[in-house]
């Protein structure tokens, strides 16, 4: 590997350590400064790996005046003005946080991270045994801004409580209600913040969490920030072109068909309706290994998606390939009751293919999505073992027009499937012949279409 390359930035959350240690990092901080400038209070709603984590960092040293970190970037300027009177930040990450099942244990959850934060930045707290997290945290903040100014908030992964109980809409509901006490102190401090900005998985409805919130705005789907995370082709082949030319000779390809494959695999997702992205991690894994790979499945699927499915009995993902919705399907209701349209675009399994006035067409961003979703079908649902072997075989005798292999091979594969998880008795769903195609490693052929195979195959 060429050591003059910068090290990719792989998993990397801190934009301070990202900086310092030199990493490459494509300069998102023109997007900032046009949303600190524009949006006080402002909400992300965006899949998981896609570095929202660690624009809540960048955000973090841009507000606290470390104009060291900036030197060269467009913030730079606006930064080195911050040191004069760098603003307080507190950064909270409902990440961290375990699953809890009741509102009293993430009520003690939440306290203790409080503390800690008060505690690391010399915060004296007086604090009695029964109040509750809300009210400590509007505590910190009229500290903060005694000692500072006015506040800063950044608060990372709001939903967590609630996706950890998707399964449960009892508990799911009873952590909503905890967090709504939680998060709309700072509708009650509104006077005392600068900036506030939340980021997760889910978008809100007017009777959730942010039913009290109404003066936060949701910039998820605004053409404006629509690059504020994720990789434009025009910012991986200016930044990667090192990483490209290293991958392209790996594999033994030409730049020109090694970007064919990336986008392929990679590239699709669109939250705005015209700006197409990469997700940062599986473009640079497959960069920094040389190889293109399912990263996205290989990074771990959250339980929350699998229950979801399990749920809701989504039998063929093909449904949701080109499905039209209106312009605000994902905020129709919350997300453990959601449409499964609107439950696997928030999730990142499909993406804004087309935007018409108030109609949107969603379908899978690229290969490599629609595989994991596949493959998740048959690990989690289905419990077929061994597929992508079977599927390998399976694909060569179709290749080789040899039905009798063709026959036994799929029945094979059918055989693993619990008969219980199908709807229809006599009458079986083909998820494995998707899998066939899509799970072998086969990306460029089409996914197959789910069909019913009748008693006669068995």
């Amino acid at each position: 590997m060429d050591g003059k390359l910068l090290t990719l930035p792989i998993g990397i959350q801190s934009f301070e350590l990202l900086r310092r240690e030199g990493y490459l990092y494509v300069d998102k901080t023109p997007r900032l400064l046009e949303l600190v400038k524009t949006s006080g209070r402002c909400f992300l709603s965006r899949p998981r790996r896609f570095g929202k984590s660690l624009t809540l960092s960048t955000l973090d040293a841009m507000f606290s005046g470390e104009v060291e970190l900036f030197r060269g970037l467009a913030a730079e300027k606006w930064v080195s003005k911050q040191t004069e009177h760098p603003s307080p930040v507190l950064r909270f990450d409902i990440s961290s946080l375990q699953a809890y099942s009741s509102a009293e244990a993430l009520d003690k959850a939440i306290i203790l991270r409080l503390r800690e934060f008060a505690e690391n930045h010399e915060i004296a707290l007086t604090v009695s045994g029964d109040e509750r997290c809300g009210e400590i945290f509007r505590k910190i903040i009229l500290s903060l801004f005694k000692r500072g100014g006015p506040v800063v908030v950044l608060i990372d992964e709001y939903d967590k409580p609630m996706l950890d109980n998707i399964g449960n809409l009892e508990s799911a509901n009873e952590m909503r209600q905890a967090l709504r006490s939680f998060y709309t102190v700072l509708k009650g401090c509104d006077e005392y913040l600068r900036f506030v900005m939340l980021t997760g998985i889910s978008k809100f409805s007017k009777t959730g969490v942010f039913s009290a919130m109404n003066n936060l705005e949701d910039i998820s789907m605004d053409h404006q920030y629509g690059d504020i995370v994720g990789y434009t082709q025009e910012e991986l082949e200016e930044n990667f072109s090192g990483w490209i030319d290293s991958a392209a000779d790996r594999m033994k390809l030409d730049r020109g068909e090694l970007f064919e494959r990336l986008k392929d695999y990679y590239d699709g997702f669109c939250f705005d309706g015209e700006t197409k992205l990469y997700n940062p991690f599986s473009i640079m894994q497959c960069l920094k290994k040389g190889e293109i790979a399912n990263y996205w499945y290989k990074s771990g699927s959250p339980t929350f998606i699998v229950t979801y499915m399990k749920q809701h009995g989504i039998q063929d993902p093909e449904e949701y390939s080109h499905i039209e919705v209106s312009e605000d399907f994902a905020d129709a209701h919350e997300i453990e009751s959601s449409t499964p349209e609107s439950f696997l675009y928030q999730s990142g399994y499909l993406t804004i293919e087309k935007r018409e006035e108030d109609l949107l067409t969603l379908d899978y961003p690229n290969y490599e999505v629609r595989k994991s979703l596949v493959r998740m079908y048959l690990d989690s649902v289905y419990h077929v073992k061994n597929y992508i072997s079977l599927g390998t075989k399976l694909w060569r005798a179709l290749s080789d027009g040899n039905i009798e292999e063709t026959v036994r091979l799929f029945n094979i594969a059918l055989s693993g499937i619990p008969y219980a998880d199908f709807a229809h008795q006599g009458e079986l769903c083909s998820i494995a012949l998707c899998s066939s195609c899509c799970c072998a490693g086969l990306g460029s052929q089409p996914m197959a279409k789910f069909i019913p195979i009748k008693d006669g195959l068995t």
